[in-house]
Order: structure tokens, then C-alpha cells, then sequence
């Protein structure tokens, strides 16, 4: 009993070792992604259309990037995708500071804080799935649901506590010592990944091209997409939707955001293997779908915390249901591949997010952004259903 004990947390602070890794470059994402869009509309003086666009331009390149990091994890290991990820962190922090030196001249500020997001989705689409398959390839693919749950953990984790450390430093500092802090965590990501040992997966003969593999999890991703309108719509615009009813500490959704997603996922790990993905699934949509509606209805900024909340209690567990279906239509020499292309779709989503929900803040007005978003998440709900009968026979 007590071998078995160690043995869990043994493989457990193995996975964590590697996760950390998604933890930082997150964190650093997490950092600008609640300052910028208030920077950008009220100091540059553009529209939310094109604060939100601006901001959605990182997932982009992150779609563009999924692909060939997959890849490379199937072909060479992760270990060189995530170096090269840590790299362009790191470097993302040194424009962030020249882009600060150009406050002056709205433009000119606008084309170094694009050149931000590129590199930064650049980054992130190099570490999206790159640590989860170092873990999986580390302690074995019986491990994946847990692999995949944690590297959640890091992630929104990441975010929901760099998003509001972003804002206290740009409050009582200036983005120079955020550009600063962002090359300090770039570099020791890539020290610490590079102290690592690579690892590389068995190479076989069936291995599949990345779009073949992306066919087979598209429909499993369409609903990670629907759901990720949620969690996007609250990343990229909570903080002007508190602007608009002047309230304060619209960072801190993010983060209540985060704690409630992280407690879910470690709550409910056992839900996925005991009542089988795509129901899972089902349930989280709608729960998000519920605090979608909370933060709609809610004229108080307390209510509408709880709201958010709610969203990040039902988000949590999307990723990883409905991943350990998609992980089971692929061979698993294309399992690097077959986690990126799954990963694209809550790029599309979030990279969609900004446009479109900028566009109905602009036209409709922002007391419609959350509504719009709760519907996308609900037509998420319908389609897991369907998905749900067509998939009987591999649910447990």
C-alpha cells in the first residue's frame, strides 16, 4: 500500500518536473494578456476591436506552429521544441520594452506590441503540447489523462496568476519592469529545459501526416473550440467589461478564474476514467455555460467573480475529457502530433475570440459580449452530444 503511495507521488512530482516548464511560459503569457487590451484602447487610443485583434494575433501564429512542433516532438523529441519556445519568450520581453520606449507614438507603439504577439504565439505554440508528451514519453501513456489535467493545471494556472501580477506591476511600476521580469522567466525556462534530458518516442512505419491526424480529432476539438469562448471572451475582455461599469480588480476574474479551474481538476481527476469523456464533457460545457450566464445577469462586480468562477469550474475538465477521446482515434507513434493538432482548436478559439467578440462589443455593446459566448458554449454542449451517440461504443 505504501509502495503504491510512493510510487504515485513519485510519478506525480515527475510529471510536475516537466509541466513546469508549460507553468512559466503561461505565466509569462499570463503577464501582459489582462494590461494590454486596457493599454492599447484607453492609452493608444484604438477601438476594443482592434485591442482584442491585436491580442488574438499571438493565437495565430500559435495555430501556424502547433503543427511543426507536433512534429518535431514525434520526430526529434520535445526537449528542442520547448528550448525554442523559452527562447522566444525570452525575447518577446525585449520588444515589449521597446515597444513602451514608443508610448509616444500610438503607431509605431502598436507595431512592436503586434510584433509581441507574434512572438509570443510563436512561443507558446512551441510549449502548448511539448511538456505534456516529455511526461507522457517519461512515465508512460497509461498516465495521459493525468499528464493532460495537469499541464491544465499549469497552464490556467499560469495565467490566473500572472494575469493579475501584470496588472499590480503596470499600477505601481511601468511595462519596462514587466519586459524585464518576462526575460528573467524566459531564461530560466531555458536553462532548466535544457538541463533536461530529451526523450524521444518509438518511430514506426504507420505514422500518419499532421492533417490526417488533425481530421481524426477535429471533431473532439470543435467542441474544445466552443467552449475555449468562454475562457477567451473573459481572458481578453473582462478587464474593459469592468472598465465599462467602473468597477475595479477586473484582473482578478482571471484569477478566481484559474483557482476554481485548478480545484476542479484536482476535485474531479477520477471523473474522466469513471464516467468516460464525452459525458464529462457534456456536464462541464453546460456548468460553463451557467457562469456565462451569471456574469450576463450579474450587476454587481462580487456576482460577477462568482460567475467567473463558475466558468472556470466548468471549462476545466473540457480539455481533458474530450482529449483522451481524440487521443484514442490515433496510433500512439502520432501521439505528439495528434495533441498539437487537438491543441489548434482552443488556439482558433481564443484567436477568434478577440475579432469577434471585439466586434459585438463595438456594435451590440459589451453587455452582449458574455451572452454571445455563453450560446457558442451551449452549441458546444449540443454537439458533444451528438458526438456522445456517435462514440458509443468507446465510452466507458
Amino acid at each position: 500500500m505504501n509502495a503504491s503511495s510512493d510510487d504515485s507521488k513519485k510519478v506525480s512530482l515527475t510529471i510536475i518536473s516537466y509541466v513546469s516548464l508549460t507553468f512559466i511560459g503561461y505565466f509569462i503569457i499570463g503577464l501582459s494578456l489582462a494590461v494590454l487590451p486596457i493599454f492599447i484602447h484607453q492609452d493608444l487610443g484604438f477601438s476594443a476591436t482592434v485591442a482584442g485583434l491585436v491580442i488574438s494575433l499571438q493565437y495565430l501564429t500559435t495555430f501556424m506552429l502547433r503543427g511543426y512542433s507536433g512534429k518535431i516532438v514525434d520526430t526529434k523529441g520535445p526537449k528542442q521544441a520547448v528550448v525554442m519556445s523559452m527562447t522566444g519568450f525570452t525575447i518577446t520581453g525585449f520588444v515589449l520594452i521597446l515597444a513602451y520606449y514608443f508610448k509616444f507614438s500610438p503607431f509605431i507603439c502598436l507595431g512592436f506590441l503586434i510584433v509581441t504577439r507574434l512572438l509570443t504565439g510563436s512561443a507558446e505554440g512551441m510549449v502548448g503540447a511539448s511538456p505534456i508528451n516529455w511526461a507522457i514519453l517519461k512515465v508512460g501513456e497509461k498516465y495521459t489523462a493525468t499528464c493532460i489535467s495537469y499541464n491544465g493545471v499549469a497552464s490556467y494556472g499560469g495565467l490566473a496568476f500572472g494575469a493579475p501580477l501584470g496588472v499590480v506591476i503596470v499600477k505601481y511600476s511601468n511595462f519596462y519592469v514587466l519586459g524585464g521580469l518576462i526575460i528573467l522567466l524566459g531564461l530560466i525556462g531555458l536553462f532548466f529545459s535544457k538541463s533536461k534530458e530529451n526523450i524521444q518516442g518509438k518511430q514506426t512505419k504507420d505514422q500518419q501526416s499532421f492533417w490526417n491526424i488533425l481530421g481524426k480529432v477535429a471533431p473532439y476539438g470543435l467542441c474544445l473550440a466552443l467552449g475555449g469562448l468562454g475562457f477567451a471572451t473573459i481572458s481578453t475582455f473582462m478587464t474593459l467589461y469592468y472598465e465599462y461599469h467602473n468597477w475595479e480588480n477586473g484582473a482578478l476574474s482571471l484569477t478566481v478564474f484559474g483557482v476554481l479551474f485548478i480545484l476542479a481538476r484536482l476535485i474531479f481527476s477520477n471523473a474522466i476514467p469513471k464516467y468516460g469523456g464525452i459525458k464529462v464533457a457534456i456536464v462541464s460545457l453546460f456548468v460553463e455555460a451557467i457562469g456565462l450566464l451569471v456574469i450576463w445577469l450579474s450587476q454587481d462586480p462580487t456576482i460577477t467573480l462568482i460567475g467567473a468562477g463558475i466558468t472556470g469550474l466548468g471549462f476545466s475538465l473540457v480539455f481533458p475529457a474530450m482529449g483522451v477521446v481524440a487521443m484514442k482515434t490515433v496510433p500512439s507513434s502520432n501521439q505528439g502530433s495528434a495533441l498539437a493538432g487537438y491543441g489548434l482548436f482552443i488556439d482558433i478559439s481564443l484567436g477568434v475570440t478577440g475579432p469577434l467578440v471585439g466586434g459585438v462589443a463595438d456594435y451590440l455593446g459589451m453587455n452582449y459580449i458574455f451572452p454571445f459566448s455563453m450560446i457558442m458554449v451551449l452549441i458546444g454542449v449540443s454537439l458533444s452530444y451528438f458526438l456522445k451517440f456517435k462514440t458509443a461504443k468507446s465510452i466507458v
